[in-house]
């Protein structure tokens, strides 16, 4: 179980104040661990790609973070960068004003340009920031992230207040169905935690706790 919880985990640091000794840190953790991924700012990518050299771990990234408020360009562009540096995976967060704004297309086309740019590259997660949004604005930013062609819907960015609930899981996986990945990123800190965002439907999950959630404790950061 804990092998398989294990590859369920994107071990993540991305605080401001993140020095090297951090990352090394993170990635020497996620090695001894076996998490699938460590998820960091784009300035360490290619650092942790090194570091990581002969691992099944993969480097995730983030886009437009945590804000969301980039432009469509300038996600492309973070995204090309990100995998010629050695990123998986993207997490991207969503035009989340556009959204509020009842703007759908402009969300939708956000989506669509970062995954054209990671197609055949990396994996897509879109992070739509469940702490700002009405249920209905959940519902409708995860079926954007499924109609624009994503990987993951992932609830939150650490960044806002709030963080991944049992009760957001469950919508989400209700709206997206049972094939795109679910990923609960915030206030995941323990294995009780994890096990009940799990049972909800989340795929991933995105913690600084992942080495308490495999192998007890609890851990005490929220991203």
């Amino acid at each position: 179980m804990e092998q398989n919880l294990a590859k369920m985990i994107d071990h993540t640091q991305l605080k401001p104040d993140t020095t090297k000794e951090k990352i090394e840190q993170i990635c020497k953790e996620a090695r001894d661990n076996n998490f699938m991924s460590v998820c960091v700012n784009p300035y360490w990518v290619s650092y942790c790609k090194d570091l990581l050299e002969g691992t099944d771990v993969k480097v995730c990234t983030v886009i437009g973070f945590p804000l969301g408020a980039t432009t469509t360009e300038t996600k492309v562009f973070e995204t090309r960068q990100a995998i010629e540096n050695g990123a998986e995976e993207v997490d991207m967060v969503i035009n989340v004003g556009e959204l509020k704004s009842g703007n759908k297309d402009v969300v939708q086309k956000d989506i669509e340009a970062v995954v054209k740019e990671a197609e055949g590259k990396a994996l897509v997660k879109v992070i739509i920031e469940t702490s700002l949004l009405s249920e209905e604005e959940k519902v409708t930013a995860s079926e954007l992230t499924k109609t624009g062609g994503a990987d993951f819907v992932k609830t939150s960015t650490g960044f806002s207040g709030g963080g991944a609930t049992v009760e957001d899981i469950s919508l989400m996986r209700k709206t997206v169905g049972p094939d795109l990945g679910v990923k609960a990123s915030g206030g995941v800190r323990d294995y009780e935690g994890a096990k009940a965002v799990i049972e909800a439907g989340a795929t991933r999950i995105g913690a600084s706790a992942g080495i308490a959630i495999v192998h007890g404790g609890k851990g005490t950061s929220d991203y």
